[in-house]
């Protein structure tokens, strides 16, 4: 995520971080105070620089109110939100870091609460709570993975912020395309059916025979079901539209009923090739190309139209069946 640089008066000491003897404590809570008097210039311990959010700085405006809480991410970066904005979007008052009586200030000052999440996880949580889309900063599928888990932790309702039209739902979709079934795997495990379905999308080239223990597990019996049977059913339904032979015509002196037998016999045999190697994703350009061919055979245009309407048909037909869960 992107930060800057922020100087600022304040005791060095408040910036002590003490992770190491506190591990395991949900919450560590500072103020942010100024001293009363201007600190002396070779004095370098009250003059102290800090990383602060770009998203999240200390002129962000909410409603027309200034920023009225500071937390601090545990590698130390700062984000200037809203308590009530927080409060209002978690149930747990963000794992009990903002009680309902919360002091909110000292004098004119905001107050720090030090989160123990990177700021990664830190930002993308606000980002969410706020509405804001975090896609510009293009966190892994591993941030994306550990922010959805601590969704719950700090009382953020995980169908609210992350499901269709929400930032993290579209942050979730973007892992799809080059982590498929771990993205899968991660929405099954959450119960966010948005994502899953278009997840699903991505995996109709995925061999379903490589599924590990691991994965089978976290995905679970009821996505898991449904990814099997949307390959399944792909493939049952391009059986079912494959079975259809071109139609026939009205005899002619240049065609004949076996002639045009003919056609029905070199269909079944061109759909028998595609059905050996049919995968669920199919692509209707290689559907054509596996059909087209069968045109060269015949001479009459009856027959060679006939062959046209029926591939163009069946390439509408199977475009049109459903590539998700």
């Amino acid at each position: 995520m992107d930060y800057f640089d922020f100087d600022m008066d304040l005791p060095e000491e408040w910036l002590t971080d003490d992770s190491d003897d506190a591990e395991g404590k949900a919450v560590m809570e500072i103020l942010v105070g100024t001293p009363a008097e201007s600190p002396d210039e070779d004095d370098s311990s009250s003059h102290v620089t800090v990383s602060v959010s770009y998203a999240f700085h200390p002129y962000t405006s909410f409603d027309d109110l200034a920023p009225d809480l500071v937390f601090v991410s545990k590698d130390q970066v700062f984000f200037y939100v809203h308590c009530q904005k927080v409060l209002a979007a978690s149930d747990n008052g963000f794992a009990m870091l903002l009680p309902s009586s919360f002091e909110l200030s000292l004098g004119d000052q905001p107050a720090i609460v030090v989160v123990p999440e990177p700021a990664d996880v830190l930002n993308i949580l606000l980002h969410a709570i706020y509405g804001l889309s975090a896609l510009e900063y293009r966190p892994s599928f591993e941030i994306v993975s550990t922010t959805l888990d601590a969704l719950p932790r700090y009382g953020l309702a995980e169908k609210r912020f992350a499901s269709a039209g929400t930032p993290l739902y579209d942050l979730v979709v973007a892992c799809a395309p080059l982590h498929p079934i771990d993205t899968y795997a991660l929405a099954a495990t959450h119960d966010l059916a948005d994502a899953a379905t278009a997840t699903s999308a991505h995996l109709l080239a995925f061999q379903l025979a490589t599924l590990s223990d691991e994965i089978s597990t976290r995905i679970g019996a009821v996505y898991l079901r449904k990814l099997f049977f949307l390959h399944l059913g792909r493939i049952e339904a391009l059986k079912h539209l494959l079975l259809q032979p071109p139609n026939t015509h009205t005899e002619t002196l240049e065609c004949s009923a076996t002639q045009q037998r003919s056609l029905t016999r070199a269909w079944a045999l061109a759909i028998a090739h595609v059905m050996w190697d049919a995968e669920p994703n199919l692509s209707t350009h290689l559907l054509q190309a596996a059909l087209l061919p069968l045109h060269k055979e015949l001479t009459c245009p009856k027959c060679q139209l006939a062959l046209r309407d029926r591939i163009a048909r069946l390439t509408i037909d199977w475009a049109s069946v459903k590539r998700t869960i």
